[in-house]
């Protein structure tokens, strides 16, 4: 029994310093590189991972990571308008609100839509205004989610490379069961 176990644990033991020893040893070094010719300079890929998460974070950032600056201020515009709007629809809503909820249950009102507007007109701009807000909502959260679209997108596609040399043509094509036709696309 004692030699089962010196004979099983002797070959472990040479492997596990055969292993460490190709672990630690350098790597060899084969110059494949050409002296003459120069190497070509790869342009920039963008994560398209990164680029959403980081629009998703901060709007904006996404495009800064993809090198496309000129979108930043666009996308902010975008956000000042849309904040423009839901203070102004929010704003509205709560004054039209507060108007009609004092002349329900008052003969006498004194709010400052008194000679403008009745109650029911005040209801109806106020179901008004509380629908601008709920869209405007709804247009902000389509706004940001485009944005962080567009940085994924424009990551995916920044050395997509388009020449014009765009072309397609007929050619017969031999198959197993008889002759046909196929289209060939080129694309370089």
């Amino acid at each position: 029994m004692a030699a089962d176990t010196v004979r099983n644990s002797a070959p472990r033991d040479t492997l596990q310093k055969n292993t460490a020893a190709i672990a630690n040893a350098p790597m060899p070094v084969t110059d494949t590189t050409n002296d003459s010719i120069p190497a070509k300079p790869q342009p920039y890929q963008p994560n398209p991972k990164k680029s959403g998460l980081y629009s998703a974070l901060l709007p904006g950032l996404g495009q800064i990571n993809n090198h496309e600056y000129w979108k930043v201020p666009v996308i902010y515009v975008g956000i000042a308008v849309a904040g423009y709007f839901f203070i102004d629809n929010l704003n509205n809503y709560q004054s039209y609100r507060k108007a009609y909820i004092g002349r329900i249950n008052n003969p006498y009102p004194t709010d400052q839509y008194v000679n403008i507007y009745t109650t029911d007109q005040l209801q109806q701009l106020q179901n008004d205004y509380n629908k601008y807000l709920d869209l405007t909502a709804l247009f902000s959260c389509i706004g940001y989610a485009m944005q962080v679209l567009d940085a994924i997108t424009a990551a995916h596609l920044k050395n997509f490379d388009i020449s014009r040399d765009l072309s397609m043509r007929l050619k017969p094509v031999v198959f197993p069961t008889g002759a046909g036709a196929a289209l060939v696309f080129s694309l370089k």
